[in-house]
């Protein structure tokens, strides 16, 4: 498949946490937006949507327009900054303390399954992605999210309007929780796929981005679903508050 880019979307209110930077928020030491892009470390390029002080070396920023405009926006901002040779893309939300390069190359096999000789983007997944939670950390308070076993670890999801009848390979794809929930925010795409659903979706929408929703940019994508059957938390964690960061602490260790 070769090569793959990343981008972060950084650009949420957390209104839920007062409106702090949150993906500037620390976990294990390291600012979660930090740890997202250490996970994508080999992407080439990665991009950073949203307003930000800082950032490692090499990582591109821009801002969606409208600035606070939303993940649809976002994305077609980080869109925009990708070369016409880049044909897959890591679409990550910031706040995802707990992703691995392990569960990107599980996404990125699993988008090549058509040609299942073909080493993952980036080469293969290394045993550890990082700075990786140990396997076996503690489970979280009040039934927070667990990993999910999964014989296959693959799941098919066929929206409506399209299907996977071996004709057309996926879109993209994402985890899904173990309530069946898809976490568009945790998946690699199809760089023509994601502009034509940009295209499509600011069409619709009389030129305007802004307040669309990431379910709405997908619609009518093959998306293929995958469960986590690795060691660890799921990679999908997201932090929308201070007690969600806590139990990411908590794994983290």
């Amino acid at each position: 498949m070769g090569t793959y880019a990343a981008m972060v979307l950084a650009g949420g209110a957390a209104r839920r946490m007062g409106g702090i930077d949150k993906p500037a928020r620390p976990v294990g030491g390291r600012p979660m937006r930090d740890r997202v892009l250490a996970a994508v470390g080999d992407a080439t390029p990665r991009v950073l949507v949203g307003a930000v002080d800082a950032v490692p070396a090499g990582v591109l920023v821009v801002r969606e327009d409208p600035p606070g405009g939303g993940p649809v926006a976002a994305a077609a901002a980080g869109l925009a900054l990708l070369d016409p040779g880049v044909s897959v893309v890591a679409l990550l939300a910031a706040d995802l303390p707990l992703l691995t390069r392990a569960a990107i190359g599980e996404l990125l096999k699993h988008l090549d399954l058509e040609n299942p000789d073909t080493e993952p983007a980036g080469g293969p997944a290394p045993a550890s992605g990082g700075p990786a939670p140990a396997s076996g950390g503690p489970a979280p308070a009040g039934g927070g999210p667990s990993p999910v076993p999964s014989a296959s670890g693959l799941a098919r999801a066929t929206p409506a309007g399209s299907g996977l009848d071996g004709e057309r390979g996926p879109d993209g794809v994402c985890f899904v929780d173990g309530n069946g929930r898809r976490q568009s925010l945790c998946g690699v795409w199809r760089v023509a796929a994601l502009r034509t659903a940009v295209h499509r979706l600011t069409v619709e929408r009389g030129g305007s981005l802004s307040g669309a929703s990431i379910r709405a940019l997908l619609a009518g994508l093959v998306v293929r679903e995958v469960a986590w059957s690795g060691e660890g938390p799921p990679p999908w964690f997201d932090c929308d508050t201070d007690e969600d960061v806590r139990r990411a602490e908590e794994w983290a260790r």
